[in-house]
């Protein structure tokens, strides 16, 4: 009655399940291992100190940008050369920009600083001239997914859309570091920008969304071996048939 089974169109579903379902498991496992390891970079994150409240340290000490460094306070020191604006920011519900200046420091790299928040119409305050030293919150670059970062191009002269060394060094004759501060303590009429969560470190959307994939991996594994069960049942109901002479082979 198995003799179907031989058959070159059923060695083809065969080896199509034999195939599917391991695969299906293995990119379940790995989507369940992303997120186990988001939840545990989330419990690393809450029971380690916090960085802001560490001892502020020179720039170089925290590079490059990680989970452990983000959020540190960092102290550069040096001549403020381009400001630019940061469009299309909200703070506390209002919709502003980021003041942001670029900080040659005697490597003759730039350092990317957040002077302050400004509400939309405000009057840009100039940076300060002279040799200045900078206290702020390390920052990873920027990235499309960045809440308000604009990576479409085409803003006016003097604005950028993403805060990241790839974006600015298009902008400016030199070398910039892949890094940012925020100013904890701006001047005058400038609102401070309070520093992000490193990414990965929290339970976001993105990790739920792992924690979907899994499910639906494992319901294609089920869905294969429905359908296999099923074309198997039918096949042998067709061949029960026409063996008691109700069906015609053919």
């Amino acid at each position: 009655m198995y003799r179907f089974l031989l058959t070159p169109r059923w060695w083809g579903i065969n080896v199509f399940v034999l195939l599917a379902i391991p695969f299906c498991v293995f990119m379940g496992t790995w989507q369940l291992g992303r997120f186990e390891d988001r939840v545990d970079s989330h419990r690393s994150a809450e029971s380690a100190p916090d960085p802001g409240k560490r001892a502020a340290a020179p720039l170089a000490e925290l590079l490059p940008v990680d989970q452990e460094t983000s959020g540190r306070h960092a102290t550069a020191s040096g001549t403020y050369a381009d400001q630019l604006v940061v469009p299309n920011r909200e703070l506390d519900d209002k919709t502003g920009s980021y003041v942001l200046a670029l900080l040659r420091t005697d490597d003759g790299r730039a350092l990317p600083v957040v002077r302050g928040w400004l509400p939309a119409g405000a009057e840009v305050p100039p940076a300060p001239k002279g040799e200045v030293s900078v206290t702020g919150a390390l920052q990873a670059p920027e990235n499309s997914g960045t809440d308000g970062a604009d990576t479409r191009g085409g803003l006016p002269s003097g604005q950028v859309g993403i805060i990241s060394g790839a974006s600015l060094v298009n902008l400016v004759p030199y070398q910039v570091y892949d890094a940012w501060v925020t100013v904890t303590e701006p001047e005058a009429g400038l609102t401070p920008v309070p520093a992000r969560a490193p990414q990965g470190s929290g339970l976001d959307l993105k990790a739920f969304q792992n924690l979907g994939y899994t499910g639906e991996w494992f319901v294609f594994v089920a869905f294969v071996l429905f359908m296999w069960f099923r074309l198997f049942r039918r096949e042998t109901e067709a061949v029960r048939d026409r063996a008691l002479g109700l069906e015609t082979a053919a």
